[in-house]
């Protein structure tokens, strides 16, 4: 069992969501940045899918009323194991069904050990809760600094605390097992939008974890964190970029943006260059994506996430590659991020632009019934999607 004593700004629990469920107007839900999840629970031999915890901005605190493995991933933050002095490393730390070697955790440095004498009332060590204490027991606790993208022990009693990331916005803690909320139509995951799923995280919230005996072991130390994001969220032409100006997208991708307070689970908004429309008057409600870029009468792009809704009426004059959801995820209030399309790349700090220019030949069908562009990885080093070709150099 995990208790949360201090959820942060916000948390919720997610897994990958609950697709399908797009025609009776159910969005999908899950992880914003999916890899993330999915490095997580792959640290501590969970299945890619399973439930975790989402943060954002940090700032939580989560006892763990029984020991358990758990790996924190997304944007890196300041993170601390407070633990009983009884369950120092060097003591017993049961391997992963027989998988991971604890002797890296056996030598982790301990930053600080903080005790308290004849304890009788409820008090704090070190930050740490001592309400488990008895009138007259002395209770010491350290706190033993632990990385970011590797599987660690967290003892019973013991208190993962979270600070909040210099960059990025959302975080993941998975825990061997998997977190057991409660299933709503086939996911455990919060919708904000809908308000299908759990409730977000309060203090005092109590989440089970789930059974671990049939899990593979842990088989890794540690996991490459993954690169910072470069602020360039590519995209490609929406299904109604005939909706604006000659030149829209190409205003889309010249200046840079500035991201919105206003922005949440359901989508990234932006402030910058205004995108002017050719057509007057509205859509009729269609089929939405994850990553659509909606202009309102605004002018101001919109950048669907993880709780979009599944229809929408404001036309999308671009939509982002599945490579760059991750980091639009990853955006915090006051960023600054830069759009690039093949044909027109983000203009770097002197007016240069940089990446290989693709020419469109085909379109496959958009998922959920309407068009969109599969645009999985279609830069350098990311290879490109289908339907898109290397254009000969001039």
């Amino acid at each position: 069992m995990i208790e949360v004593i201090a959820p942060g700004p916000y948390a919720t629990v997610q897994d990958l969501g609950r697709p399908g469920y797009a025609h009776l107007g159910v969005p999908r839900s899950g992880a914003a940045d999916e890899p993330s999840l999915r490095l997580a629970n792959r640290l501590v031999g969970n299945p890619e899918g399973a439930a975790g915890i989402e943060l954002t901005l940090g700032g939580a605190r989560l006892r763990f009323t029984t020991g358990a493995w758990a790996a924190v991933t997304g944007a890196a933050c300041p993170l601390d194991l407070v633990r009983p002095r009884a369950a120092l490393p060097g003591g017993t730390v049961p391997a992963a069904a027989g998988g991971v070697s604890v002797s890296s955790v056996s030598r982790m440095s301990v930053s600080s050990v903080s005790s308290v004498g004849s304890v009788g009332s409820v008090g704090s060590v070190g930050g740490a809760s001592t309400g488990d204490a008895s009138p007259g027991e002395t209770i010491r606790r350290v706190t033993v600094p632990q990385g970011m993208c590797a599987p660690f022990w967290v003892p019973a009693g013991g208190e993962l605390r979270l600070g909040m990331p210099g960059t990025g916005l959302r975080t993941y803690v998975a825990v061997r097992g998997g977190v057991e909320a409660p299933v709503t139509m086939g996911s455990r995951s919060t919708d904000s939008l809908s308000g299908l799923g759990p409730a977000p995280l309060a203090a005092g919230t109590v989440l089970p974890v789930g059974p671990t005996g049939g899990l593979p072991p842990i088989t890794v130390d540690a996991a490459p964190r993954p690169r910072p994001g470069t602020g360039v969220l590519r995209v490609l032409p929406g299904p109604r970029d005939d909706w604006f100006v000659p030149g829209a997208l190409a205003t889309l991708c010249a200046e840079p943006y500035e991201v919105s307070q206003d922005s949440n689970r359901v989508g990234v908004r932006v402030r910058g260059p205004r995108l002017e429309r050719a057509r007057e008057g509205e859509l009729p409600s269609e089929g939405m994506v994850a990553g659509a870029v909606q202009v309102p009468p605004s002018g101001q792009p919109i950048v669907f996430l993880a709780d979009h809704p599944p229809t929408g009426g404001y036309p999308v004059i671009a939509v982002l590659t599945s490579a760059s959801l991750a980091g639009a995820a990853q955006l915090r209030p006051g960023d600054r991020v830069r759009f690039a399309s093949p044909d027109r790349p983000a203009a770097g700090p002197r007016g240069r632009r940089s990446g290989v220019r693709y020419r469109a030949v085909h379109r496959s069908p958009r998922e959920d019934g309407h068009r969109r562009v599969r645009a999985a990885r279609a830069w350098p080093g990311q290879g490109r999607p289908a339907g898109l070709v290397r254009a000969p150099r001039a």
